[in-house]
């Protein structure tokens, strides 16, 4: 099995012992995003900007790894207050072109630095 670690700087750096992203053949997993700007590492204000900056970084994600958003196969999302359903759904109809990958969304009682949603991701890329 051949592991490639995936960095960039147009994402938040990690802050725990984990990668921005792994390849394994040609699945990527990217580890879970929060609302953090890259270049600031301050966390955005409110549920809209933070799930807005997320998708920005799994974008950036992405692209360092010779993919785009429209290879993700699959979200899982955690909401501190699943009251935001509606609005993540929103969000997501604005990223992403169908047809839709698969995804899973639970409420979690806290999350990274205070942030109020967090997305992984599983993108698959053609040989």
């Amino acid at each position: 099995m051949t592991r490639q670690t995936i960095q960039t700087d147009k994402a938040p750096a990690a802050v725990g012992t984990y990668s921005q992203a792994v390849k394994v053949g040609n699945t990527v997993y990217i580890s879970g995003q929060i609302g953090l700007d890259p270049a600031t590492m301050t966390l955005k204000e409110g549920f809209k900007a933070q799930a807005e900056q997320v998708f920005a970084n799994i974008k950036a994600i992405c692209t360092a790894a010779g993919g785009s958003i429209d290879d993700v196969v699959k979200f899982n999302v955690s909401l501190t207050d699943l009251n935001d359903f509606a609005a993540l759904n929103e969000i997501f109809v604005a990223q992403l072109n169908e047809p839709y990958p698969a995804r899973a969304a639970v409420q979690v009682a806290a999350l990274p630095k205070g942030g109020v949603v967090e997305i992984e991701s599983i993108l698959y890329l053609e040989s």
